[in-house]
């Protein structure tokens, strides 16, 4: 090959302008082609196919336009091509040897390179490593381990998160699920087909001795692991098939989600799931500590609690039956035996929505409490979010981690801002300071009218508008605090909520709105007067024969009584600063998704 490019070269500079024979173009009718004889009767098309495909390096060069050319009657008549475009072409055709000469250099190179890879890959198949029987027995260690391990022969497995080849050394960094661990191989361990054929994302077995490394060095958990033995569990693919192929960064969103499996391998998608256990554990931990009891309602139901419109119907033995929206009238049938209870279920919304704080399928927690006021409520709700928040930001780990997802989605509002030519954001989590403000329905209203954020129809709000979710976003992301917004009218909210004594047009009712994100919480004290009930039924077209069980509560020792519910999801698209809840969730479900 090396041959070929030094006779591609050579034609370059052997190409002159003479006239010992003559080629002849024509820009109608004739055709660029290494068959082309470049005669009057079959000329090329261009000058520079003509140069490109002649063998005659001092031809002299005619050409004429046999159907476009004018005068007409000159249009049969060949002539000579001026010098200018002569000498133009010849340089352009000079270029394109040299080109076409460094393609055949280059692959010569690529060539040789892989022939000596493939010799060097066939000579490691002969180095074989076996582990020490002369070493103490390795003690087996998870990564979050190695801190207490240090200088102790010991076994991690995992799998290859990141890799790195330096001489004689490579650098792994091993991903067990519950950290990161640097790993050094070296002389032979270095030098064997499975080493020099590694991957990301093959398991493996690693053992040898943590040590710390030096002052000036960094790595996770501040020590690494000298490798004396290991052992390949399952090769990872290479190539088209390797995992940064299938989802680069820059993969499009439905290839992300369809390969879910493999994103929440990477770090951001793994530390937001081990903020989500984080949340959850501190919730239940909160309700602990407050005296609730958990319960586990079900998720088929016969009874709707959102309204029809958003229910998932599904055949139970014959019977028409649900995908529960909210697990809350269950929960209030427990009250009067097991105290304040909560949950942290499944609920469903088959609500054909896209935006990006919508998911069909999400993990609700819920909760009822008896004997309370409207602001029992509201200081429950505020006790209990602040609460959660703090237990999870005083564990480093896990503030770390929402840190880390907080600075990322600053960086990546920056690139939509860019891109979209909007005002970027900067995402910095604080836990909230108390009190929430307060805010009345009626408030809300009048504050949007008097900062010109009109309604959907684009007139001012008046009372009754169900506001809608960027005005409100406008609203929380201006006052950037939390906020109790409260005191919601009758005729856009459930049929249970209790109407405010002092103002029967609305009731006792509050969604908590976060800046960045919007409602995470909705609540409200419920009815507690049977007859109030059987005509809230009446009112709202439901039948009451399928809820006996839930107008029971009103007939067997009423009590005033509230609860709520939290959107988990929405909840960590704030804490974290994820742009979207779909990113909260393992494997999200909305509209058109129910994959993997």
């Amino acid at each position: 090959m090396a041959e070929i490019a030094k006779s591609i070269s050579s034609a370059a500079a052997d190409l002159v302008i003479g006239d010992s024979s003559t080629i002849y173009i024509d820009e109608d009718t004739g055709v660029d082609s290494s068959e082309t004889p470049g005669t009057q009767e079959l000329p090329f098309k261009s000058l520079i196919g003509a140069l490109t495909h002649t063998t005659k390096p001092s031809a002299k060069y005619e050409t004429r336009k046999s159907q476009t050319g004018t005068p007409e009657e000159t249009r049969a008549e060949y002539k000579p091509v001026a010098k200018a475009a002569l000498k133009k072409a010849t340089n352009m055709h000079q270029a394109n040897l040299k080109k076409e000469a460094r393609k055949v250099e280059q692959a010569t190179k690529e060539a040789e390179q892989r022939a000596a890879r493939d010799a060097g890959l066939e000579a490691a198949k002969a180095i074989k490593i076996s582990e020490d029987p002369s070493k103490p027995k390795a003690k087996k260690i998870k990564i979050k381990d190695g801190v207490n391990n240090r200088g102790v022969r010991v076994v991690v497995s995992g799998w290859v998160h990141r890799l790195r080849s330096q001489k004689n050394l490579i650098f792994i960094t091993l991903r067990d699920g519950y950290g990161h661990l640097q790993c050094i191989l070296a002389d032979d361990l270095a030098k064997t087909y499975d080493a020099l054929t590694l991957t990301v994302e093959t398991s493996i077995s690693l053992y040898g001795e943590i040590k710390p490394v030096p002052a000036d060095a960094f790595a996770p958990g501040g020590h690494e692991l000298h490798v004396d033995y290991y052992k390949i569990i399952g090769k990872a693919p290479g190539g088209d098939e390797a995992i940064t192929n299938i989802v680069a960064p820059d993969a499009d969103k439905q290839t992300k989600y369809d390969n879910r499996h493999l994103i929440i391998r990477g770090d951001l998608a793994s530390a937001t799931l081990k903020v989500r256990a984080a949340v959850a554990k501190a919730f239940r931990r909160s309700y602990d500590d407050l005296g609730l009891m958990e319960v586990t309602p079900p998720c088929m139901v016969q009874t709707q609690v959102e309204g029809g419109s958003t229910l998932f119907e599904f055949n139970y033995y014959g019977e028409k039956a649900y995908l529960t929206q909210s697990s809350q009238l269950y929960l209030e049938t427990c009250l009067p035996s097991l105290g304040d209870v909560f949950c942290v279920q499944e609920s469903f919304r088959a609500e054909k929505s896209l935006t990006r704080r919508h998911l069909s399928e999400y993990t609700h927690i819920e909760a009822e409490l008896a004997f309370i006021t409207f602001d029992d409520l509201l200081e429950h709700l505020e006790e209990m979010l602040c609460r959660t928040i703090d237990y999870v930001w005083n564990d480093p780990e896990i503030k770390a981690f929402i840190q880390e997802l907080n600075a990322d989605a600053t960086k990546e509002s920056k690139k939509r801002a860019e891109k979209e030519g909007t005002q970027a954001l900067e995402y910095e989590f604080k836990p909230p300071q108390r009190p929430f403000m307060r805010m009345t329905y009626v408030d809300a209203i009048k504050w949007l009218n008097e900062h010109d954020i009109p309604n959907e129809e684009g007139k001012p709000h008046v009372f009754g508008d169900d506001i809608a979710e960027a005005a409100e976003r406008l609203m929380t992301d201006a006052i950037n605090k939390p906020i109790f917004l409260t005191r919601f009218p009758v005729e856009i909210k459930a049929f249970y909520m209790k109407k405010d004594l002092e103002d029967p047009r609305v009731t006792e009712s509050v969604d908590c709105l976060m800046p960045g994100v919007g409602e995470i919480v909705g609540g409200s004290m419920r009815m507690e007067d049977l007859n109030e009930l059987l005509a809230a039924y009446k009112r709202e077209g439901i039948p009451a024969d399928p809820y006996y069980w839930f107008t029971d509560q009103r007939k067997y020792g009423t009590t005033p009584h509230g609860g709520y519910g939290i959107g988990l999801e929405r909840f960590l698209a704030w804490m974290c600063g994820r742009y979207t809840v779909r990113d909260c969730s393992l494997y999200p479900r909305w509209t058109g998704r129910c994959t993997p």
